[in-house]
């Protein structure tokens, strides 16, 4: 058995689609939506993802500040900015771009960008109405993860799933939307006592640690479904997930590849956000 390989970009462009055409509809109204990424570092990789996103926003008829207060900001110069953008009428969508400069808290900055326009639910408040079951946006790659799996029929209530990570961007509120579907979720991590006896019952695995091939055969049950979060850059300027797929391949049923896997619909994600808040 191969798996089959789950690209995530077919359920990216529909969501682009959707994004696009209700944008368009909003600028026809005088609300043409409108997202700030704010950005204060020189890393090569960020910058690659934040071009990404500012193309992307600009097919679907979205408008993209990149807001980039250079490498060497402080943390007041990036929480003024936040507060401004945040009380911005004309501004819906606010990203904060990591890596921040040595020193600053990424979370205690996040606390700055108000709840409604967090596109990529990282103030900590937005954590809390997920969990609460309040109105709030879920960090787009958590959310991507679900939408994947729904997308390609993958039947969650009464399911056990197995995620490898618990960040507050990925696996703790991934966690809480697969528990929202009535799946039954067991969070994996660096200090659980023989991971592969945890994941290797589970009907679907999702690992979210960001170590190079940390999940292997041993970790996955015959038939399960992988999904692959990991974006790891490699020397040769690629990048690898966090699961051996070539290991994996002959025990899965699907896989998710990386790139082109969670990727795309997490970016997609992002913009199907700031048009919703937009149009409230």
């Amino acid at each position: 058995m191969t798996a089959r390989s789950w690209s995530g970009k077919e359920i990216a462009a529909e969501i682009r689609r959707w994004s696009a055409d209700r944008a368009a509809a909003l600028a026809a109204r005088g609300t043409p939506p409108r997202l700030a990424v704010v950005v204060a570092t020189d890393d090569g990789g960020s910058a690659w993802y934040v071009r990404s996103i500012a193309r992307a926003a600009e097919k679907a008829g979205i408008v993209c500040d990149v807001v980039d207060l250079g490498a060497d900001a402080s943390a007041k110069v990036l929480g003024d900015r936040l507060d401004a953008l945040s009380r911005d009428p004309a501004v819906h969508g606010i990203i904060l771009q990591t890596p921040l400069p040595a020193g600053v808290s990424a979370a205690e900055l996040a606390e700055r960008i108000a709840v409604a326009k967090d596109v990529d639910g990282a103030n900590p408040a937005s954590l809390g109405r997920l969990v609460a079951g309040l109105p709030a946006f879920a960090p787009a790659t958590a959310e991507a993860v679900v939408t994947l799996l729904e997308h390609h029929g993958v039947a969650l209530e009464g399911a056990e799933v197995a995620v490898v990570g618990r960040s507050t961007v990925v696996g703790k509120p991934l966690a809480h939307l697969l528990m929202d579907r009535n799946a039954t979720v067991t969070v994996g991590h660096s200090r659980t006592r023989d991971l592969p006896r945890v994941t290797s019952r589970a009907d679907v695995l999702v690992a979210a640690v960001g170590r190079p091939a940390l999940v292997g055969a041993e970790h996955v049950r015959p038939g399960a479904v992988v999904v692959d979060v990991g974006t790891n850059p490699t020397e040769d300027g690629g990048l690898v997930g966090d699961v051996d797929a070539d290991a994996v391949s002959g025990r899965a049923e699907a896989l998710t590849p990386v790139p082109g896997g969670v990727g795309p619909v997490t970016t997609a994600l992002l913009l199907r956000h700031t048009v919703e808040a937009a149009s409230r």
